[in-house]
């Protein structure tokens, strides 16, 4: 039976606690949560991340988070679900994003966690920065490239 009304989606600015969301998902009738819990990791493309900082279109971030539920909800034989995007500064080890959910069956589960977290990345308008001790990046963005140096005769010219 699938009761979407205890289903948890939040933009929050303070830290994600995972333990209480997979709680939250947990029923008697049971028998497998699945749980995606991204964290901020220490490099990026072979650079040291020094932290990352998160922003959304918050209002739409949320509509599309609730979207991402309904289908879920639709297309897979699950219970409840706890979907959680941290923004602002997190520093390395930081839960960014957490999903837990539940079913009668572990495929279910799996399978419905894996479209939540695939589609929230490739829908939902959260953008990432990532810092480095060299400079900092969007998302899959690259450092700009130093301005090259001109003689003074040729920037005359």
């Amino acid at each position: 039976m699938t009761d979407s009304s205890t289903d948890i989606i939040h933009l929050v600015r303070e830290p994600i606690n995972p333990a209480r969301l997979t709680t939250h998902v947990r029923g008697d009738s049971d028998g497998a949560i699945s749980v995606f819990d991204g964290f901020v990791r220490d490099h990026s493309k072979n650079r040291r991340t020094l932290y990352l900082e998160y922003e959304a279109y918050e209002s739409m971030a949320i509509a599309k988070m609730q979207e991402i539920v309904v289908q879920i909800h639709e297309r897979f034989a699950i219970h409840r679900v706890a979907m959680v995007h941290r923004l602002g500064r997190l520093e390395i080890g930081e839960t960014s994003v957490f999903i837990a959910v539940s079913a009668s069956h572990r495929g279910a589960a799996f399978d419905a966690c894996r479209y939540a977290i695939d589609t929230l990345k490739r829908t939902v308008p959260i953008w990432k920065k990532e810092y480095f001790e060299d400079g900092s990046v969007w998302a899959d963005g690259e450092l700009p490239t130093a301005p090259s140096a001109t003689p003074a005769a040729e920037s005359a010219s």
